[in-house]
């Protein structure tokens, strides 16, 4: 089964930017639909961005306007890119990929390590 390494994340100030990375280990191309979740500190994970195969895309509305998925099939990679950042936006985030692009949960693979991002206000 493929794996997926998320990376890019960091600490920065509010209203900065970080651009994350989640790279397959092998191709993505026959994988329908990926996807970015988060889970802030003392809560439960929760969908952040989805994306399919066509490009169509569901957004968190807590994030509409501010982030943007893209998947690159060649490179065997999904992004988020994510601007006017938050302190409420701290969270370790993961990818993941769920069944289907309006049904975020279940997902079909274990949960990585995920990446820290931190939002200092």
């Amino acid at each position: 089964q493929v794996q997926l390494v998320e990376s890019g994340g960091g600490s920065v100030q509010a209203g900065g930017s970080l651009r994350l990375s989640c790279a397959a280990s092998g191709s993505i191309f026959s994988i329908n639909v990926m996807g970015w979740y988060r889970q802030p500190p003392g809560k439960q994970r929760e969908l952040v961005a989805v994306i399919n195969s066509g490009g169509s895309t569901n957004y968190a509305d807590f994030v509409k306007g501010r982030f943007t998925i893209s998947r690159h099939n060649a490179k065997n990679t999904v992004y988020l890119q994510m601007n006017s950042l938050k302190p409420e936006d701290t969270a370790v985030y993961y990818c993941n990929t769920p069944l289907r692009l309006y049904t975020p949960f279940p997902v079909t693979r274990s949960w990585g390590q995920g990446t820290q991002v931190t939002v200092s206000s």
